[in-house]
Formats: structure tokens, C-alpha cells, sequence
């Protein structure tokens, strides 16, 4: 990790190295906190943050979800990310991750949260392409997990919340270990739903598919892509999508902050079209990196510039 000066903390800059929290912080223990990540582009008029407002929105509707009275307003959230990358800026010379968290702190244990202290961090680091720049350009490898996407039932997927990603950890863990980049859960009726930390599409016969957000976290990457293909006139459908069907799909790729759009040239150890990135991946690829750099003016209004 590309350490940076300052992290946002509480409403302070503190030195990256003094950002620490007890071992007996309630979140640490009982995984209930509520996380995003975001990512700022380094632009032709400067360093300018992605859907800061919808990420913001959807930290604050995370915490809802899991009983969090988070102490600050998405307009002070927003304002804390621009305040720490001015602070950083000469820290930054390329694309910048952003992980806002916000956490129980010290002060109760058991499993009952509500009276523990909430704190609320905010970090951001260069980081490049989150499955590597051969996978941008080239695909990925990809094994549908033997862990089922936690169900409905049991947990709110609609939470971007750490407990929920136990699930994702095993899902790679087993990936890697299998010689492949990542994952790909099924939901607990059998159907494709995301991969560890990404959305899914799958291209048959000119038109992009992808999996309804049932079980899944409602991803912002995935709504700027859906958009993207609309304006080029790609028809977009939001259906279930079985294994087998994505064995014969004739393009498949992963969206997401970090993953940004990787193509996938290989499931389960067969060949996904051509065996690279295909022609409606990279038109989308292409387009979405116009946008977040700041090169259609239709999508200007998508991104924060940090003056």
C-alpha cells in the first residue's frame, strides 16, 4: 500500500501512522460498520473524485441499515473527502482509491452495538488496477465459487457493511488457491450473482445482461455502465443468468470501483468467446474511462474536481 500523509478522522487530519483504534473496538469483534469505496481520477484539470455524492449516499444508507446513527451529514461527508485530498495532494501523482469507514469504537462489548462509540474515518492511496493491468487489458481467469452469495435471508446485502465480506474473502481465498484471479458466487437459488467484490454482465448475441440486485450491494459502477451502453445504443437486460449460460456467453465482464471494467476470458477453467477482451467489453471499457477522466461533458456532472 502507497501510504499517504494524512487520514480524516472525526473531523481532524491526523498523520497516516497515528490513524489507530483499540483492539477491543466493537467493530473489530462483531464486523458492524458500514465501508465504501470510491475513487478519484487524476484528470486533465486535476485530481476530480467519481459519484462522490452517490457514494456518500449509499455509506449513509449502509449505515441505516445495520442500526448506526452515523455522526455526520452526507454534505459533511462529501466535504471531509475533498478536505483530505486537498491535504494529500502532493501525495498523489496518478488515480486515487478512497475508503471511507464508519466503525464502533471502544467502550462496550457484547453483541448489543448501540451504545458503542461511533467514529468515522476516511483514507485515500494510489492505487492502480485492482486485478491487474494485464487483466485490464487482456482478462481474467474467473472460478464460480463453492460459497454461495450470503442469502437474503440471513444478511441485508444492500449494506456495504464488513460482516458481509467474510463471504468474499473465502470466495478469493478459494480462487486463488485454484489458480485463478477471482470469483463468481451463485445466490442460494443457483443463479449467477457477483463476484467477490464486483458486478457481472455477460454479452450473447449483441446484447449486454446482467444479474438483478436481489442479493447483491446496489452497485454505482454497475448503474454508470448500464447508462453508458444505453447512450451506445446496446440493449441492456437485467435477468437471471445460470452457470451454463455464462459457459456460452459470447463476452463476459466485472465492474466495480476497484475492478473498474475487467473483461474475463476464462470460467471454470472454458473460454469465454475469443479468449480476451471482447468487442462490446472494450467499447464499454473505452467509454467508461472517457467519463471518469473527465472527457464527456454529457457525465461532467458525475465528478467532484479537487481545486
Amino acid at each position: 500500500m502507497k501510504e499517504a500523509t494524512y487520514i480524516w478522522r472525526d473531523g481532524e487530519l491526523i498523520k497516516w501512522h497515528d490513524a489507530t483504534t483499540h483492539v477491543l473496538s466493537h467493530t473489530l469483534h462483531y464486523g458492524n460498520g458500514a465501508f465504501e469505496g470510491t475513487r478519484a481520477y487524476m484528470t486533465d484539470k486535476g485530481l476530480a473524485i467519481f459519484r462522490l455524492k452517490d457514494h456518500c449516499k449509499r455509506l449513509l444508507d449502509s449505515c441505516k441499515i445495520v442500526a448506526i446513527a452515523c455522526p455526520y451529514s452526507q454534505t459533511e461527508l462529501q466535504n471531509a473527502h475533498i478536505e483530505l485530498l486537498k491535504a494529500n495532494k502532493n501525495d498523489y501523482t496518478t488515480n486515487v482509491y478512497i475508503r471511507p469507514l464508519v466503525y464502533l469504537g471502544y467502550g462496550v462489548m457484547g453483541v448489543y452495538h448501540v451504545n458503542a462509540p461511533v467514529h468515522t474515518m476516511i483514507a485515500a492511496w494510489e492505487w492502480g488496477a485492482y486485478l491487474g493491468e494485464d487483466g485490464i487489458n487482456n482478462g481474467i481467469k474467473v472460478k464460480i465459487s463453492s460459497f454461495v452469495r450470503n442469502p437474503i435471508k440471513s444478511s441485508m446485502g444492500k449494506a456495504k457493511v464488513p460482516a458481509n465480506y467474510l463471504n468474499s474473502q473465502m470466495a478469493k481465498y478459494e480462487a486463488l488457491a485454484c489458480g485463478c484471479e477471482e470469483a463468481l458466487l451463485l445466490d442460494d437459488n443457483g443463479c449467477i450473482a457477483e463476484g467477490s467484490g464486483e458486478c457481472f454482465f455477460i454479452v450473447r448475441n449483441g446484447m449486454l445482461i446482467t444479474p438483478p440486485q436481489t442479493h447483491t450491494l446496489e452497485s454505482i459502477t454497475q448503474a454508470s455502465v448500464i447508462e453508458i451502453a444505453k447512450d451506445l445504443g446496446i440493449e441492456v437486460v437485467i435477468r437471471d443468468i445460470t452457470r451454463d449460460e455464462v459457459y456460452i456467453a459470447d463476452e463476459a465482464f466485472f465492474t466495480g470501483t476497484a475492478a473498474e471494467v475487467t473483461p474475463i476470458r476464462e470460467v471454470d477453467f472454458r473460454t469465454i468467446g475469443s479468449g480476451t477482451a471482447g468487442e462490446i467489453t472494450k467499447k464499454l471499457q473505452a467509454e467508461f474511462t472517457k467519463v471518469v477522466m473527465g472527457k464527456n461533458p454529457k457525465y461532467a456532472h458525475y465528478l467532484t474536481y479537487i481545486d
